[in-house]
């Protein structure tokens, strides 16, 4: 009986210890778990705090601090302070563009499917030229199409009407400088039109176009250095010699010494 006594206190008392040892495990557990939430809770916590602080620095649209962009003025495209000078910026049409889409030019681009040709409103013989003439000479500075076309072509055809001389050697104060224009312009095709538009006029006008001669033959002298362009300008000079006579010979040594003769 001693020893069943003995046993069954024994017994007993590793029962108790297993169960502290169970609770004991449990607390820790629920220490470790509890000290994971509570991390876990303060972190969204400090997070949320964050963001909250970051929507409160932005100022909203009805806050004293958010500033609007105003809308650009009209005005502000004359203020030369509030032009972008690496910006786009919208070219107003030229002048011989602006009339020729107005009407002001009586004739039209007709495209073919070989070459292009003008249409002409009425006749060209019909058609005043002053100062329809000279706004298609301005014309020979243009570099888009179709005014490029438009205003060779026209200027080509109008010479070649019946009476054109007459009707052309008037207009050579104001035509001159308008073809020196195209003749000093930097693109090189501007000043190849420019140039078969003074051999042109000078097959009409003849003689008449020496007086003006030497303000067309300086841009002449220069261009010839080119030697892109040494070939056509010669012939030029050899055009402008034919129609002007042994008067205009003179005046294109003068300006040019190299110049060789066609009579030599």
């Amino acid at each position: 009986m001693a020893i069943d006594s003995t046993v069954s206190g024994a017994t007993i008392k590793k029962g108790r210890m297993q169960k502290s040892e169970s609770h004991g495990s449990l607390q820790m557990r629920n220490r470790v778990t509890g000290t994971y939430e509570q991390r876990t809770s303060s972190g969204s916590k400090a997070k949320h705090r964050s963001v909250v602080h970051q929507n409160k620095s932005l100022p909203s649209n009805n806050s004293p601090d958010f500033v609007k962009k105003p809308h650009p003025r009209p005005s502000d495209k004359l203020n030369p302070k509030t032009i972008d000078p690496f910006s786009d910026q919208p070219r107003a049409p030229s002048a011989f563009a602006a009339i020729y889409s107005k009407g002001g030019i009586p004739c039209r681009l007709v495209h073919g499917s070989v070459k292009h040709k003008l249409q002409w409103d009425c006749l060209p013989e019909t058609l005043p030229f002053d100062p329809l003439l000279i706004t298609l000479a301005e014309g020979l500075r243009e570099t888009k199409h179709p005014y490029t076309f438009v205003s060779k072509e026209g200027f080509k055809e109008l010479l070649l009407v019946e009476g054109a001389t007459e009707k052309t050697v008037p207009l050579l104060p104001r035509l001159v400088p308008v073809l020196k224009a195209a003749l000093t312009h930097s693109d090189g095709e501007v000043f190849g039109r420019g140039l078969n538009a003074l051999v042109q006029l000078s097959g009409v006008v003849g003689p008449s176009l020496n007086d003006h001669l030497k303000h067309l033959l300086t841009s002449l002298s220069k261009r010839l250095m080119d030697k892109k362009f040494k070939e056509s300008i010669t012939t030029a000079l050899q055009k402008l010699e034919q129609h002007g006579g042994s008067g205009s010979l003179m005046i294109i040594k003068a300006k040019i010494p190299t110049y060789c003769s066609i009579c030599s």
